[in-house]
């Protein structure tokens, strides 16, 4: 499709290990395979809603039931 082998894969393999390096190079596989995730899920409909479609309850902000009257 894109024209992209296995030496230009290697390449492109190396240049991201030099630019992150072995330690942060788990940590930002894992993060970009959770994103793939997640936009698949969005893309398919298959997100969290109620079944209803309503909107969950709001709560109210901190401090709010303090100020309630009587």
């Amino acid at each position: 499709m894109f024209g992209v082998g296995y030496q230009e894969l290697l390449i492109i393999m190396i240049i991201i290990l030099v630019l992150f390096g072995g330690a942060r190079l788990p940590s930002l596989m894992r993060n970009m395979g959770r994103s793939v995730t997640e936009f698949k899920k969005g893309m398919s409909g298959q997100y969290d809603e109620d079944e209803d479609g309503d909107e969950p309850p709001r709560k109210e902000p901190l401090g709010a039931e303090n100020n309630k009257t009587v």
